[in-house]
């Protein structure tokens, strides 16, 4: 299957011709089915917090005690999705068509002055014609102008206020001042890029970091980690053959954010605080946004001390402590345990499941239609566990999966904050809490040619799926993505 220059091409990336016997392997068999029990919901799954409760936790993590925090940033990919529509106005306009005013990218040359990006000596002031909406779209993504349609997500301009505007990643660096600063005044974050874009990074970053520091009171310590090309997935055609490019190479693709795994373990803290790069909103919203960050890392810290105490408990095992932990682990994190031959074998498995990271994550209330988010699954080993399964995960040929989607009450918008430290001080290995099973395929094109991709068990998927993991409802105002360039016109993100 793989000539001499293939086996050159796979082991320069880092990766082994037996993972990528594997990861074929994979595209022939698929993945398992999802086992699921029901949608995580109010009552099964998702603590929905009083007000006096949210408080309490928000009070909890600035008197817990922890060994290093920090906010880690997924922001890798240039922002050419974002734009997707953008392009395709262009497109229309440079072949002479004009655009419907309902069109993307005529209602974005409609309202340029809006955004924080715009300047009049750039677009000049709006008039109602196709010239100036084919000028405005050029300038946009052009080189020639902002170039945004290859710049990624976090160096574009979001926001805008009386006296600056902010980028995505300055966006990030005002909320860690508000709630992740430690005992010293030092902010910690990770930003994911690719490398090709760390200039641009580094540029962003210096442009504000000292003005921020001064401003907010704060230290930051920055650093900028790529996703390993290691991780990177052979493509497939429709055959399951290696795809090839026209030049006769195979193509690899970045498989997903599941890859960031890596990144995450290698991340010295106990306490991490995970939230995308676009998913931040104009400065009005911290007062909320800061609020349930708090609140995530209370439940988390309150979480982590009551498991902590139990395994240290279990030194000395009893009948009336293991039936406890056991009432503790259905009735707060849906952990149902399957039945041991043993008390021995009883006590091993409570400090299995117990010794693990712990999550605890933000859930919204759904206001469309349900998809994918947090359920309750049936392991291999016969216990219960919550997990987050993006849509495609759940099979559809599965009435019971049906059902349970249909039974949705919120989704995820990748608000979590981790523990990665043991009851003893140790970091965990997050390689070893990966559920290999818990991928899916995708299907995409190159060169015009369709081709199947193999996404890796996702971060906050699979990739966490041995974890002691937490549900929390919040609200929906601290979830403001920007998927698209038009999001930026909503009230999340305007002054």
């Amino acid at each position: 299957m793989f000539s001499k220059d293939d086996i050159r091409q796979i082991e320069s990336r880092g990766a082994s011709l037996s993972q990528i016997g594997e990861q074929i392997e994979r595209f022939k068999k698929g993945f398992p089915a999802m086992k699921i029990a029901s949608a995580a919901v109010p009552g099964l799954g998702i603590r929905v917090l009083s007000e006096a409760e949210a408080a309490a936790a928000a009070d909890y993590y600035q008197s817990a005690s922890v060994s290093g925090k920090c906010k880690f940033v997924p922001a890798s990919g240039a922002a050419s999705r974002m734009f997707k529509d953008m392009f395709a106005g262009l497109d229309k306009l440079r072949s002479g068509e004009d655009l419907p005013a309902d069109a993307p990218g005529a209602r974005l040359a409609a309202h340029i002055e809006e955004f924080a990006f715009y300047t009049p000596a750039m677009f000049a002031t709006p008039v109602d014609s196709a010239a100036y909406r084919k000028d405005t779209l050029s300038k946009l993504l052009g080189e020639e102008g902002l170039g945004y349609g290859s710049k990624p997500k976090g160096v574009l301009k979001f926001h805008r206020y009386a006296d600056e505007v902010r980028t995505a990643m300055a966006e990030h660096l005002v909320e860690a001042a508000d709630y992740m600063r430690d005992a010293d005044g030092v902010c910690r974050l990770v930003f994911t890029i690719s490398p090709e874009h760390q200039s641009l990074f580094e540029a962003a970053l210096a442009e504000v970091k000292e003005k921020f520091e001064a401003r907010y009171g704060v230290k930051y310590d920055i650093t900028f980690t790529y996703q390993d090309k290691a991780t990177d997935t052979i493509a497939v055609d429709m055959a399951n053959e290696p795809f090839r490019t026209a030049e006769g190479e195979l193509l690899f693709r970045p498989a997903g954010h599941g890859a960031l795994i890596y990144n995450l373990d290698k991340v010295d803290a106990e306490l991490v605080s995970i939230k995308n790069i676009d998913n931040v909103a104009h400065e009005k919203l911290l007062p909320v946004t800061s609020l349930y960050k708090r609140v995530l890392m209370g439940e988390a810290l309150k979480l982590r001390d009551r498991i902590f105490s139990y395994l240290r408990a279990l030194d000395t095992p009893s009948e009336e402590l293991c039936a406890e932990i056991e009432a503790f682990l259905d009735k707060e994190l849906c952990v149902t345990m399957p039945a041991t031959a043993s008390f021995g074998a009883r006590v091993a498995a409570l400090r299995a499941k117990l010794d693990r990271p712990v999550r605890v994550c933000g859930m919204v209330r759904n206001e469309g239609e349900p998809g994918g988010g947090p359920y309750v699954i049936v392991g291999k080993d016969g216990s219960t566990s919550l997990q987050i399964l993006e849509s495609v995960q759940i099979p559809k040929d599965d009435p019971a999966a049906m059902a349970a989607m249909a039974g949705a009450t919120h989704f995820n918008p990748v608000d979590l904050v981790c523990l990665l430290r043991d009851y003893k001080g140790k970091k965990f290995d997050l390689l070893k809490c990966v559920d290999p099973d818990a991928g899916f395929m995708s299907s995409k094109s190159y060169q015009g040619r369709e081709l199947k991709a193999l996404e890796m068990p996702g971060l906050w998927n699979g990739a966490m799926s041995d974890w002691n993991t937490l549900f929390v409802e919040v609200p929906v105002e601290t979830f403001n993505p920007v998927k698209v360039v038009l999001d930026l016109l909503r009230p999340a993100h305007q002054a």
